[in-house]
């Protein structure tokens, strides 16, 4: 059976973030699936249940080594990453055969970068991060509409003609849909960045007879001031599959 694949590079590439952002740009550029920056986010919460979720990855910033994801930090992975500030994420292009894991430290990204995000975003998906109490109980679906017409009152912004689209599908291009007379929505302070530091990276490519490409990539991370994080050299090992 024959696939679609080109082998991790040997010798191996000595920064594997760079090989991960190949593979998303290349999968952008096939346009094949609808959201290549789609990755399965997994944390644990503080008696050691693990919980996992799709997000979307909106930046891999290969030097000095992390992802970026935005979130509501009320909301219950960031609640868990507070408690146990580490997690384990996987990237997956199924038209591609490729896989990337990456694990590590998670740190909130300074607030700068968290407003200059915030601010791009489609008017109606910023309303949404005001109107919604992420992962908290609501007793009927009119209440979260509710709860966005008084944000849209409180803002002076359109009500979305549709609650349920209000933010659906508009961010996963990194398009907006916002019209010519955008409104002025600032920054929820509950709501921002999230850096994943690498600490190890796995890479798979699937391989004919099930004999697949696997290397493994990992480095030592120490503290460098409140958010950030200094990484020593890589060491990669091959994997069997």
């Amino acid at each position: 059976m024959s696939h679609h694949t080109e082998l991790v590079s040997d010798p191996p590439s000595a920064e594997p973030l760079v090989v991960v952002n190949q593979w998303l740009a290349e999968s952008w550029r096939l346009r094949q699936q609808p959201n290549p920056n789609a990755m399965v986010l997994a944390t644990v919460s503080p008696e050691g249940a693990p919980s996992a979720r799709v997000v979307l990855c909106k930046e891999i910033v290969a030097q000095p080594g992390y992802l970026v994801f935005y979130t509501n930090y009320r909301s219950r992975k960031a609640r868990e990453l507070l408690d146990q500030p580490r997690a384990a994420a996987v990237m997956h292009w199924d038209h591609l055969h490729r896989q990337a894991r990456i694990e590590g430290p998670v740190v909130q990204s300074p607030a700068a970068d968290s407003d200059a995000y915030f601010a791009s975003r489609p008017w109606q998906s910023r309303l949404s991060a005001w109107a919604s109490e992420q992962s908290e109980p609501i007793a009927a679906r009119r209440d979260l509409e509710a709860a966005l017409a008084a944000a849209a009152k409180r803002f002076g912004t359109p009500v979305p003609a549709e609650a349920g689209n209000a933010s659906a599908g508009m961010e996963t291009a990194g398009v907006g849909t916002a019209p010519a007379g955008d409104y002025v929505i600032p920054r929820p302070p509950h709501w921002g960045g999230l850096q994943l530091w690498a600490q190890s990276v796995e890479l798979w490519v699937e391989g004919d007879a099930r004999i697949h490409d696997r290397l493994r990539w990992t480095r030592s991370l120490a503290p460098s001031g409140e958010q950030f994080f200094a990484g020593g050299p890589w060491t990669v090992t091959r994997l069997q599959p």
